[in-house]
């Protein structure tokens, strides 16, 4: 049970959700060229998982973080700083040179969840990043459902088992209380649900 709940910590990792989403929107789009998705995909894998996996060496190397789980408050400053500047760079150069509407607002979401998780850690208050990085996607897969109005229920569904099952292992692991999961979660919804009424 361990090794599937180490397994499921680190696929749904919070450094994936923004190529996750990216992914997932061009799964769903009705429109899209190979373009486009070779101009947003590529950038933003780079931006959100290879450089932030070398400033965690960095960091890592330099005994400011131990661990890529971020377990204490201290650890989690310098990648969510990280984090700001690289999804302010996307939504400034990445996405204005091949700008697709539902995607950009996506990220403004992101950045306002992970503003908010900032913010929080100030007020010594510990957020999810995994919940909250499962909260954003399963309400930008709602939104994208009901703006492209197309049946994606299984894939919704299928998605909050995930959820479910991530919650499961950052508990199983005492990573986070129930209350910090529950935060995180909320977040990372209500940051899509906020922004939701400029692109739907």
């Amino acid at each position: 049970m361990r090794h599937f709940f180490n397994i499921i910590s680190y696929t749904f990792h919070p450094l994936f959700i923004p190529i996750g989403g990216t992914i997932i929107y061009f799964m769903i789009t009705p429109y899209s060229t190979l373009e486009i998705q070779s101009g947003n995909i590529l950038p933003i894998f780079i931006l959100t998982v290879i450089i932030p996996i070398i400033f965690f060496l960095i960091l890592k190397n330099l005994g400011v973080i131990n661990s890529i789980f971020l377990p204490t408050l201290q650890e989690r400053k310098y990648p969510l700083y990280i984090s700001c500047v690289l999804l302010l760079m996307i939504l400034y150069k990445v996405i204005p040179n091949n700008y697709v509407h539902e995607l950009f607002f996506f990220f403004i979401g992101l950045l306002t969840a992970t503003g908010a998780a900032l913010i929080l850690l100030f007020l010594k208050v510990k957020t999810s990043m995994h919940l909250l990085g499962m909260g954003s996607i399963l309400m930008y897969m709602i939104g994208l459902s009901i703006h492209f109005e197309k049946n994606i229920t299984l894939a919704i569904s299928l998605f909050i088992l995930l959820t479910g099952l991530v919650a499961t292992s950052r508990l199983y692991f005492k990573a986070h209380s129930k209350v910090e999961l529950l935060i995180g979660f909320l977040v990372g919804v209500c940051s899509q649900l906020i922004i939701l009424k400029y692109w739907l």
